[in-house]
């Protein structure tokens, strides 16, 4: 850790003393002993005669004094500053506050920490503990000769240690992050089995992670389970309450996905009181209200109205879904997915089966308070696969249908909603007038139409020239025909909500004319305005349009938003391949200027889009379907959305295998191979890729063939097959020069430039990434010059040009920084990492790698997160942490394996090999050892061999050294 100016003395560990910036070796045993024993008691007078004790035990020399004044002279000598180690009547004197010594800061925060977590401050307790232990680089006085210190000292500051660990594990557990514990638990109950302590903590964070059965195995292993344990052994079999995680979240972003409330509610006192008492739970049963009723009964508001006036129940967070079961709504991966991600499940670990999903919802949920509200549900069977687990979770739904099976199956308790009182009416109204009161009959007691007419004006006027027509009726006649025929035209938008832009270009106007007439529907009630989107309610029809009219309009926009795709596309990632435009028809497109505001509006459109993919497959026109999946490639492996991705997808192929488009099924080939790269599937990966291939040369189009083989050898390249990377690589570079295409050649050298790094041929990686740099520099290609950079500082690191290495990952930094590429971002911090570990700067290292973890902390790419723990396990061997570079090993080695990254699973393997050794464990480091040579030969990795191969003949030496 920094240790800033001034002296320092480390007795955590290796003994390291430091004045300034300037380490100060002290390579006398007798001076280490001194030196110790005077730290110990910085600042305070330690006798001659204790000393002598620490120095010589039981058998001082014969001139005891003048060989200590021997021994001071030199550590001042040494230290470079008499005054450090004053001489008294009685002894010496280290004059140095206490906090220049890790010890004594070390007990100092611990007692901080120990008074924080009493006083509830769980948060504060646990950085306190974490600085505490931060300065521990092994066992206490492990190269300080003195069994006197040793027996005293080190037994004591041991013994201190283990508290620190069971005092921090209870505030960690006591903040919800019983899962990120588990790792270290199993560590520290492995070493110390007869702690109890430990093995409860072990227990219950395994409890709370939902893994029963290994919490009662660790239980199993216990050596001689005290009445403590045994007590807790009991409660998990009977699943005790008092066991579950604490209900407030670790993390202070609460998710909150309600709509606004309806400013004007009124009325409903009634059922606003039952579905409060109904919500609550009363027992073990996921309490369920269903309000139901009518359309344009009020049902939502309700809901929305009840849920808001509840939210401190529910400190967890509120989930909201409009399901839209009038229309097609989302499927329920989209909805879960939605969920989890609002629960702050990284995008990478959803899974993509809907029955999986919903499996982790109920796990997350448990011991949470959270309230659901499931909007306009059609069927029972919309909300069964959203019903969570626990009692503390209640599920409020409103739907047109009784959803009698869900009250006779899940026991939901239904509210059924009526029209509006005649008082409750008048109330809406804001008039209780005579007028007022024929008007409010006339509304048929709907809060909808109430709505729309009190915005119509004071109730005689609007009654006078209401007639016979029905009040909405009436107040859409009173509008301009431009705002009526608007209105109409609003049923062809596929997802819940829509904008000017899209409007604009569905009715065929000026972009200002559509605001301007939305305002006006608005301004009437008639369509819901909220932040620049607009909602016409599904209960509020308009006058007829004709057919060619509607079919038109929509095809204008399902248009549009083919073309906006394609300009945000160009703005997020221009050198990717896709399909050439269909049309130049002109569209008002949105104003979008740069990538950030391309991904912000793509991030606001993701469900019309979604839904305008679907609308096409099923009624046309059908290649708008997988012209909008194709062009969203880039955006959703960007942000991850693994469902809507995987939809998208397998709507576009259909489509396109439906209408023998050959172009159309090989861009969704390609679509669904670049999905399952990214979630590490790569035999599904390349089997797409290929189709993709031969799609292409059947169509003899070599351009772009020529950029799928490009990503078929890096998949190939990530599976471990460098052979077949070789191949696809090479016949891709070939293919691009052939045709006069040089858009991707700059990619392509980049992924050769990968292979020859991988299989040890560093001269010619240099060469081939140079020339990369060079060509995407001179044509613009952000991402590839990146990458470029990156590696060559990767080139230059393992050739030794260290320097150079820096120059080029500085560079890398700068562009990904500036470009908002948190996963290049990450790359660059974790190659200047390894550098600076290189270059002996381990606190610097560990700065950067965890900066670039933080860059990973939401959405990162997991082979980027793996890569980033082998740089941080060894960065704590080199300072001395073996046991956390153990975990950080595994974990690489864990996440390595799930997708099948064969070189970040040999990378972690050697690193865990080596920490297996130096921890007195060789015959485990040598199996590791063995199949990190193993593997890294069977898919030539050239230089992860010869790493592996060292670590297993070091291990070796050492099990012939010591068997």
């Amino acid at each position: 850790m920094a240790v800033g100016s001034g002296p320092w003395f480390g007795l955590l560990g290796p003994l390291d003393v430091r004045i300034g910036d300037r380490p100060v070796p002290v390579r006398a045993g007798k001076h280490r002993a001194l030196l110790a024993a005077l730290s110990l008691r910085a600042g305070r007078v330690v006798g001659v005669a204790e000393l002598v004790g620490f120095l010589w035990g039981d058998d001082p020399p014969a001139r005891t004094r003048g060989t200590l004044q021997t021994y001071v002279m030199r550590l001042r000598q040494l230290l470079g500053d008499a005054s450090l180690i004053r001489t008294t009547a009685d002894g010496y004197r280290l004059v140095v506050p206490p906090e220049r010594v890790d010890v004594h800061r070390f007990t100092t925060a611990a007692d901080l920490a120990r008074r924080a977590a009493l006083a509830g401050e769980a948060a504060r307790a646990a950085d306190l503990y974490a600085d505490a232990l931060a300065l521990w680089r092994g066992p206490a006085l492990v190269d300080v000769p003195s069994e006197a210190l040793r027996r005293d000292e080190a037994t004591r500051l041991a013994e201190r240690l283990l508290t620190v660990h069971e005092g921090r594990n209870d505030v960690e557990l006591a903040l919800g992050h019983h899962e990120r514990l588990v790792p270290a638990l199993r560590a520290l109950t492995a070493d110390h089995p007869h702690r109890d302590r430990f093995r409860a903590q072990l227990m219950t964070a395994l409890y709370r992670c939902s893994r029963q059965a290994e919490a009662l195995e660790a239980f199993r292993q216990a050596p001689n389970p005290g009445p403590e344990l045994r007590a807790l052994h009991r409660a998990i079999l009977v699943g005790d309450p008092a066991l579950a995680a604490p209900s407030t979240p670790a993390d202070p972003d609460v998710p909150d996905q309600l709509p606004p409330d309806v400013p004007d509610f009124a009325g409903r006192a009634d059922a606003v009181a039952r579905v409060t008492d109904l919500i609550a739970p009363t027992g073990t049963a996921v309490p369920v209200v269903a309000v139901t009723g009518p359309a344009g009964v009020g049902k939502t508001a309700l809901a929305v109205h009840v849920a808001h006036r509840l939210r401190d129940r529910f400190p967890d967070g509120r989930l909201y879904a409009d399901l839209r079961g009038s229309g097609r709504g989302p499927a329920t991966a989209d909805v879960l997915t939605r969920f989890l991600r609002a629960l702050g499940v990284p995008p990478e670990q959803i899974p993509v089966d809907p029955d999986e999903q919903g499996t982790l919802f109920r796990t997350l949920l448990a011991g949470r308070r959270v309230l659901l509200v499931l909007d306009d549900a059609a069927a029972p069977d919309r909300v069964r696969p959203l019903l969570p687990g626990t009692a503390d979770c209640p599920v409020l739904v409103t739907s047109r249908d009784d959803l009698r099976g869900l009250i006779a199956v899940d026991g939901a308790r239904r509210v059924a909603l009526d029209v509006m009182s005649p008082q409750d009416s008048l109330e809406l109204l804001g008039d209780t007038g005579p007028a007022a009161r024929e008007l409010a009959e006339r509304c048929g007691g709907l809060p909808l139409t109430l709505r729309v007419a009190a915005a119509a004006g004071p109730a005689p006027r609007f009654l006078a020239r209401l007639g016979d027509r029905d009040p909405v009726e009436a107040a859409l006649d009173a509008l301009p025909a431009a705002a009526r025929r608007l209105f109409g035209l609003l049923a062809v938008v596929p997802g819940p909500d829509t904008t000017a832009e899209a409007v604009a270009n569905a009715a065929d106007l000026p972009v200002d004319a559509a605001a301007t007439l939305l305002n006006q529907l608005a301004a009437a009630r008639l369509v819901q305005a909220h932040a620049g989107r607009y909602r016409r309610h599904e209960a509020l029809t308009g006058h007829p349009l004709p057919a060619e009219d509607v079919r038109a309009a929509r095809e204008r926009l399902l248009r549009f938003y083919v073309r906006a795709v394609d300009h945000c596309a160009e703005l997020l990632y221009p050198d990717l391949m896709r399909l050439p435009p269909a049309d130049d028809t002109p569209v008002h497109l949105p104003r979008i200027e740069t990538a950030a505001q391309a991904r912000t509006w793509l991030d606001a459109e993701r469900a019309n889009l979604t839904a305008a993919i679907r609308s096409a497959a099923e009624q046309g026109p059908a290649d708008v379907s997988w012209r909008l999946a194709d062009g969203l490639r880039g955006y959703l492996w960007i942000g991850k959305h693994v469902t809507e991705w995987l939809t998208a997808a397998r709507y576009g192929l259909d489509a396109a295998s439906a209408h023998h488009d050959r172009a159309g099924q090989a861009a969704m080939h390609q679509n669904l191979g670049t999905l399952h790269w990214r979630l590490g599937d790569f035999p599904t990966s390349i089997a797409h890729y290929t189709r993709a291939v031969e799609l292409h040369r059947a169509a003899g189009d070599p351009i772009s063939e020529a950029g799928v083989r490009g990503n078929l050898g890096l998949v190939r390249l990530d599976a471990g097959d460098l052979a077949g990377a070789r191949n696809d690589l090479e016949t891709c570079l070939a293919l691009t020069r052939e045709a006069g295409c040089p858009k991707s050649e700059a990619a392509v050298l980049t992924g050769l430039g990968v292979l020859a790094i991988d299989t040890g041929e560093l001269a010619e990686a240099e060469d081939l990434l140079t020339e990369a740099l060079a060509i995407s520099t001179e044509r613009g290609h952000q991402a590839c010059r990146i990458s470029s950079e990156t590696l060559l500082g990767l080139t230059h690191r393992l050739r030794g040009n260290l320097d150079q290495a820096l120059s080029h990952l500085d560079e890398a930094l700068r562009l990904s920084t500036e470009a908002g590429f948190r996963e290049a971002t990450a790359r660059a911090l974790e190659n200047q990492a390894a550098v600076h570990l290189d270059l002996g700067a381990p606190d610097t290292a560990l700065t950067l790698a965890n900066r670039a973890l933080a860059e990973l902390a939401e959405d990162g790419d997991q082979r980027t997160t793996t890569n980033v723990l082998v740089v941080l396990g060894a960065i704590s061997r080199a300072k001395h942490d073996l046991r956390t570079a153990d975990e950080q090993y595994q974990q690489a080695l864990t996440k390595a394996r799930h997708i099948g990254y064969r070189f970040g699973e040999a990378n972690a393997l050697v690193g865990l090999a080596g920490v297996r050794r130096l921890r007195g464990e060789p015959v485990e480091a040598k199996a590791l050892a063995t199949r990190a040579v193993a593997l890294a030969t069977t898919h030539g990795l050239k230089l992860i061999e010869a790493a592996a191969r060292t670590e297993l003949a070091t291990t070796l030496l050492t099990l012939t050294t010591h068997p």
